[in-house]
């Protein structure tokens, strides 16, 4: 464990603090993947060679660089090297294909693009549609005719670099949402917003000390794998393991080999850890403690004894500005089921109604918030001037489009999600996207798509999709659910598909979503599950 001095404005961008862990704790480990395992000193000299690697290729301040690939321990190196420079980083969703891949890389601008050889052959398809000037192959795998090693990029100087020229300000990174209300938009971030998630996490909920080793299978264009594992390992001086999936039934058995005393799961990621057959070594792990958002407080506790663990935080936010509020194990106890904790201190926080005013106590209002201090929060949206502008008040407080209330005694709780979106295996779903695939289906006239509460999380919703077939045509539901797997993310395949006539409609002519999450499954829904219909990843 090396917990910087961080109090200098200086060094606060993150390949300045690679640096000085270098300095300061070169043989520590950082970067922990299978066997292999990097240390600070070694990272830092790998991110130096990358970022002339990059920068002889034309990459320089303002530029992005666009990776599309499954975990990997050079992705994070590449990360820093790309900010080292002054550029910025974008993650795509590795489960993306076709359109969906095509127009994300696109609206990103890369002047490089990174995979592997998992998603090459995906990139390969769309690649030529796609402006940029250089790509290049992770590892030893067929090299395509469109793409470099990227180990090539390693053979540069390692010489050194002067970080007074970046800004904590500076925007470093830019993270794709789902797509709330429409199309994506890109979260642009700064360093100090990573770094200031990292020292909040560290001191509250995982209390760090010498030789912790934290476990992360979140996929890298995840916001928490970067805020719970690679940049706040970096900021505390511990190693940081990393899987490139969540495994239930091997999660402990990997906890147990990489000695990981921290760990962090999402969505319904735990309650599949719980629901897991018992063994009897389920508690003899080395994992202390953790996060996981969000934890039903009647299976807190029983949780931490059946699995050894000291202590379960969690917290509630997004992307734009990560916790907005934090619930620690000992008041997740005191407090009401589904209360979200305390605010977070670097923000002010507020309910208001659609005209900005505060709500009354246990009404329903959006969440709006305004930090404290500079670069506490998101720098806007990536090129969306207009999104960036309906996502503030004019007096600079910025809504989060979740509903939510305030008892007599203070405590928030989540109401719903003000925008259309479903929150599915800790994604947040647009149905709007979803819809737009499954409208492009020659049977189809309309859809409307809408959320089933799933019987794995309360919190989170299955997917229906409720069709209107042409004049004349009859889909086959297996037919139309396979399109959508073809033409979409996987995860854009609905669990439950009803064919209709009509749609409830207001006297406005818009769809009446919440009778249809009222009415539910019935025995005209075919239900992807029962059916045994498999999912091509």
């Amino acid at each position: 464990m090396n917990r910087l001095d961080l109090s200098d404005i200086a060094d606060r961008n993150l390949p300045r603090i690679l640096q000085l862990q270098a300095e300061t704790n070169g043989d520590g480990t950082w970067l922990i993947q299978d066997e292999r395992r990097i240390s600070f000193a070694q990272a830092d000299e790998a991110v130096t060679r990358i970022a002339r690697g990059l920068e002889a290729r034309g990459v320089g301040r303002g530029d992005r660089v666009s990776f599309f690939a499954t975990s990997d321990l050079d992705i994070t190196l590449l990360t820093l090297a790309v900010n080292r420079l002054g550029a910025m980083w974008i993650p795509v969703n590795g489960e993306y294909k076709g359109e969906w891949l095509r127009q994300t890389l696109r609206d990103s601008r890369p002047k490089v693009i990174v995979t592997d050889s998992v998603l090459a052959s995906r990139l390969g398809e769309v690649i030529g549609e796609v402006p940029h000037d250089h790509a290049f192959l992770l590892g030893s795998g067929e090299l395509p005719n469109w793409a470099d090693r990227f180990d090539e990029l390693k053979h540069a100087a390692a010489d050194t670099f002067d970080h007074s020229g970046i800004h904590y300000g500076d925007v470093n990174a830019v993270l794709w949402t789902s797509g709330t209300t429409g199309k994506s938009k890109g979260v642009m971030q700064s360093h100090n917003i990573w770094i200031r998630s990292a020292e909040k996490g560290g001191r509250s909920s995982y209390r760090t000390r010498p030789g912790d080793v934290h476990y992360n299978c979140l996929p890298m264009y995840n916001t928490a794998s970067w805020t719970t594992g690679y940049f706040r390992c970096l900021v505390e001086g511990i190693a940081c393991a990393t899987d490139p999936v969540f495994s239930a039934s091997g999660f402990w058995d990997r906890v147990r080999y990489y000695r990981a005393t921290h760990i962090f799961t999402l969505g319904a990621m735990h309650m599949y850890l719980w629901k897991a057959p018992v063994r009897d070594d389920d508690a003899e792990n080395p994992a202390r403690y953790a996060t996981m958002t969000p934890m039903p407080k009647d299976l807190l506790q029983p949780f931490c004894e059946r699995f050894g663990i000291e202590r379960i935080g969690q917290g509630f936010g997004q992307s734009e500005m990560s916790a907005v509020l934090s619930l620690p194990h000992e008041l997740a106890l005191s407090l009401p089921q589904g209360a979200l904790g305390t605010p977070n201190p670097d923000i002010d926080l507020r309910l208001v109604d659609d005209s900005g005013a505060d709500v009354a106590q246990g009404e329903a209002g959006e969440f709006a918030i305004k930090p404290r201090l500079p670069h506490m929060m998101f720098e806007g949206y990536f090129e969306n001037p207009a999104a960036t502008s309906d996502a503030f008040t004019d007096d600079g407080w910025y809504l989060m489009g979740d509903l939510g209330r305030r008892d007599e005694k203070g405590n928030y709780y989540f109401v719903d999600r003000k925008k259309d979106a479903v929150r599915l295996a800790g994604r947040n779903i647009s149905t709007m996207e979803v819809e737009s695939v499954i409208r492009r289906h020659p049977d189809v006239q309309d859809v409307a798509v809408f959320g089933i509460v799933s019987d794995e999380l309360d919190s989170e919703s299955e997917l229906a999709a409720h069709v209107i077939p042409r004049a004349g045509a009859t889909p086959n539901i297996a037919e139309l659910a396979r399109f959508v797997n073809e033409n979409a993310p996987y995860y854009f395949v609905p669990r439950y598909i009803e064919l209709i006539d009509s749609f409830p409609m207001t006297p406005t002519n818009k769809v009446q979503k919440y009778l249809m999450r009222q009415r539910g499954v019935t025995d005209a829904t075919w239900d992807r599950k029962a059916a045994g219909f498999a999912l091509a990843r």
